[in-house]
C-alpha cells in the first residue's frame, strides 16, 4: 500500500513563550522552536503500522520552505521511506484552500492508496483534509481513531464522535482520513536516527513542477485572511494550596466546606 502523509512544521507550544507581534495579527515568530504538528506525527505512526502489516511505502510531504526539511528528516528517521518538500515563493500566505490545492496537485503526480492528515494544525485550522478530499473526489472521514485494512480495497475505521462514543465505518480506497491523537503511540526518534538520514536527498517541487498557477494560490488568492490575534481576558486565577500534605488537605476541606454552605 502506498500511503502519503501530509505534515506541517509548527511552533512547539511546550518550548515557546507565545507572544503577539506589534500589529496584533500574528504571533512573534523570531527565535521560536519548531516541531512537527502533533496530530501529523500520529498520522505518520499509523501509516508505518499499516505498512508493517500489509507492506508498501510511506511518503511524508510538507508545504513550506527550506527549514521545513527538518520535520521530513525526522519522520524519515521514524521510518518513513520518502520525504517530499513542496516549496515556492508563490505559495507564501496560502490559506487552507490554497494548501489543499497544492497538495492535490502533488497527489495527482503519483499513485497513492491512502492519504492521511492530522485532524488539525496547532497553528491553524482543521480544514485541509476535507478540502483535499473534495478536490480529489475521494471519500473522506475525520477524527479517525482506528484503521483496519480489508483485503478488498476497503478500510474499516472508527471515528470519535460526541460523548466519547465511536462510529464504525467502511470506506473505499483511495481515500483521505484525518487522524486523531491517541490512535497509537508514536515511536521515539533519537539523534542517531536523524543523523542517518541527514544526507538523504529530499526532492523539491515548485508551482511549475505541479502545474499550479501562481495566481491561484498564495496571499493574493486567499479567501480566508487572518485579521486579528488576541489573548483571552484572564478570569480569576487559580488558588494555589501550599504547605505540608496535611496542611493542604485541611485547607482543601475547609474551602470545600465553605463552598457547600454558600450554595
Amino acid at each position: 500500500m502506498e500511503i502519503l502523509v501530509c505534515a506541517r512544521r509548527v511552533p512547539d507550544t511546550s518550548e515557546n513563550e507565545i507572544e503577539l507581534n506589534r500589529a496584533g495579527n500574528d504571533i512573534e515568530r523570531d527565535d521560536l522552536v519548531y516541531s512537527i504538528n502533533e496530530w501529523d506525527n500520529y498520522a505518520v505512526e499509523e501509516a508505518l503500522q499499516i505498512v508493517a502489516k500489509v507492506g508498501g511505502n510511506v511518503t511524508v510531504v510538507t508545504v513550506g520552505g527550506e527549514d521545513d526539511e527538518e520535520i521530513l528528516r525526522r519522520e524519515m528517521a521514524m521510518g518513513a521511506n520518502h520525504g517530499v518538500l513542496i516549496s515556492d515563493d508563490a505559495f507564501s500566505g496560502s490559506d487552507g484552500r490554497g494548501i489543499a490545492s497544492i497538495l492535490a496537485a502533488y497527489v495527482k503526480t503519483g499513485k497513492y492508496d491512502l492519504i492521511l492528515t492530522g485532524v488539525q494544525a496547532e497553528d491553524g485550522g482543521a480544514q485541509v483534509g476535507g478540502m483535499l478530499a473534495a478536490m480529489l473526489d475521494y471519500p473522506f472521514a475525520s477524527l479517525v481513531n482506528s484503521i483496519e485494512v480489508r483485503s478488498d480495497r476497503k478500510l474499516k475505521i472508527s471515528r470519535e464522535i460526541e460523548g466519547g462514543n465511536k462510529e464504525i465505518n467502511e470506506i473505499d480506497l483511495p481515500c483521505v482520513l484525518s487522524i486523531q491523537t491517541g490512535i497509537n503511540e508514536p515511536r521515539y526518534v533519537g539523534m542517531r536516527g536523524i543523523r542517518q538520514v541527514a544526507s538523504v536527498p529530499i526532492p523539491t517541487f515548485g508551482a511549475a513542477d505541479l502545474g499550479v498557477a501562481a495566481a491561484a494560490v498564495g496571499k493574493g488568492a486567499a479567501k480566508v485572511k487572518r485579521v486579528d490575534y488576541f489573548v483571552p481576558v484572564q478570569g480569576k486565577g487559580a488558588r494555589i494550596l501550599k504547605g505540608s500534605q496535611e496542611e493542604i488537605i485541611d485547607e482543601l476541606l475547609e474551602f470545600t466546606h465553605l463552598r457547600l454552605h454558600r450554595t
